[in-house]
């Protein structure tokens, strides 16, 4: 790992993916693949050209392996603890229609849900150029989310940038507060993503003078974080920067499958911090990554590689 690498945490999963429309009690033909927020994040630097550790558990069977073959072939450092005790997670995309997919999860007491704080000195977090959390591992248990604090502790005292994206998940936080953990991790980053509903789990008594979203992104940036980036989908988005305001709109595409689109804007936009570029660069790249991942099935496969960025300019359909 260099003093450039960023660092991730996280689980990921295997992934079926019904490949026609129906249910998956109808539907016979599935492609396999992996899928899990921060190794997206992961593969979409690595494919940015940004290098990039990421730390997770795994089950000591095959789709642990896929799991580790496939994050270590996209260029990625996978640091894949193998849990003997428990199962990699499962999740299965289902197309009930040609416009609605439904991810459902198999993750309860999987090998990623058993990350533990000691796990997290499998890497030099001291020595990273920033470290990337989202919302989604506190809620998997008690030693995740005990993983997570002490990962962004070890960053913080470090003076290493911490980069945290809500990724809401309501099923994984029934009966408990996430607006409370997500104040947490907010109070302490550097960087804080959010969809405008998951920007509102935060600062639910925000005062929208000013307009939304750039009131919750202003609320937001009084827990603690110097930028905020709102993710708005096909609206665009908008980041507030040491209290400057910034605005893109999103790129027009015809979207296949939305799923992943949040992580790749994350990826693309923190290469380019990660490059020195001002905000509009940031912003421009994240919306680019973002429209590039709803043009592919599956998580991560659309993400665009960095000499590939321009192709959404292009007038003609063929390049020769």
């Amino acid at each position: 790992m260099t003093t450039s690498c960023v660092v991730t945490i996280g689980e990921t999963m295997a992934m079926f993916r019904a490949t026609s429309l129906g249910g998956i009690d109808l539907v016979s033909d599935f492609r396999l693949g992996i899928g899990g927020a921060e190794s997206n994040v992961a593969i979409g630097l690595a494919r940015l050209g940004a290098p990039v550790t990421w730390l997770g558990r795994v089950g000591e069977d095959s789709l642990g392996r896929r799991i580790t073959r496939e994050l270590m072939a996209e260029g990625v450092d996978a640091r894949a603890i193998v849990d003997g005790a428990a199962a990699t997670g499962l999740m299965i995309k289902e197309r009930r229609t040609s416009d609605a997919t439904r991810v459902l999860y198999y993750r309860a007491g999987s090998a990623g849900s058993r990350l533990a704080p000691a796990d997290v000195a499998g890497v030099a977090i001291a020595e990273a150029a920033l470290l990337h959390v989202t919302g989604i591992t506190p809620a998997l248990s008690a030693s995740a989310s005990a993983a997570v604090d002490a990962a962004v502790d070890a960053a913080v005292a470090a003076g290493v940038p911490v980069s945290f994206d809500v990724n809401h998940r309501d099923a994984l936080w029934t009966g408990r507060d996430a607006s409370a953990a997500y104040r947490r991790l907010a109070a302490r980053a550097t960087i804080v993503f959010a969809g405008e509903d998951e920007a509102r789990l935060l600062v639910p008594d925000a005062d929208g003078t000013g307009g939304w979203p750039l009131a919750l992104a202003r609320a937001i940036a009084e827990l603690g974080p110097r930028e905020v980036v709102i993710k708005r989908g096909e609206l665009g988005a908008i980041a507030l920067v040491d209290g400057v305001p910034f605005e893109r709109d999103a790129i027009r595409i015809r979207p296949v499958d939305t799923v992943g689109a949040g992580d790749a804007f994350v990826a693309g936009y923190l290469a380019e911090r990660l490059a020195g570029l001002p905000v509009p660069q940031r912003l421009d790249t994240a919306v680019r990554t973002g429209a590039f991942a709803c043009l592919n099935h599956g998580d991560w496969e659309g993400y665009p590689r960095r000499d590939e960025l321009g192709l959404l300019d292009a007038t003609d359909p063929v390049t020769r």
